[in-house]
């Protein structure tokens, strides 16, 4: 949980007052890890720079597949406003990118299930997750269905990894 408070909020420009909220740093270890970190992933700095710029210029953002978040806000004198937009800005590139992803997954993955003629549902899409009941018999032809269609579902430049958990209902999965 801490590891993933850090991440999200250094990339979305949290302030060294709310690492140390948001963790037991005090606000001076705050500071220096918030450093430490853009000094380390100096990508994320220029990501963070180069995405608010041009939301300033253009008033969106896109994800990697073209879908558009505007942001009128991005240019308010309001301080608070401004930086609401921008991490707007930053997050959506991302979090758009990720959900574009994932329906387009499961649209093929659909697809291939009615091809087939599998019994299985797809039933629940949790962010990045999806939960299926399947036909008992179906499993193995569902596994590898996953397998082939998932990390497939948009060619990048890095590979898309897949877990795959079964059980007989969600709480066994977690």
């Amino acid at each position: 949980r801490v590891a993933k408070t850090v991440n999200f909020g250094v990339i979305y420009g949290m302030s060294e007052y709310g690492l140390e909220q948001a963790t037991e740093f005090t606000r001076e270890e705050s500071a220096k890890f918030i450093s430490a970190y853009l000094d380390k992933y100096q990508g994320v700095k220029k990501y963070v720079e180069n995405t608010k710029q041009e939301a300033r210029e253009q008033g969106y953002v896109k994800t990697l597949l073209g879908r558009r978040r505007y942001l009128a806000e991005i240019n308010n004198t309001n301080r608070q406003i401004r930086e609401a937009a921008e991490r707007m800005a930053i997050n959506m590139p991302v979090q758009g990118t990720s959900s574009d992803i994932i329906k387009i997954a499961m649209i093929r993955l659909q697809q291939a299930m009615d091809q087939k003629g599998l019994k299985t549902r797809m039933i629940l899409q949790i962010h990045d997750e999806l939960l299926f009941e399947v036909a008992p018999e179906e499993k193995e032809v569902m596994v590898s269905l996953i397998r082939e269609i998932m990390p497939r579902s948009v060619d990048l430049a890095v590979p898309l990894k897949i877990d795959i958990k079964t059980g007989l209902n969600w709480a066994e999965l977690k």
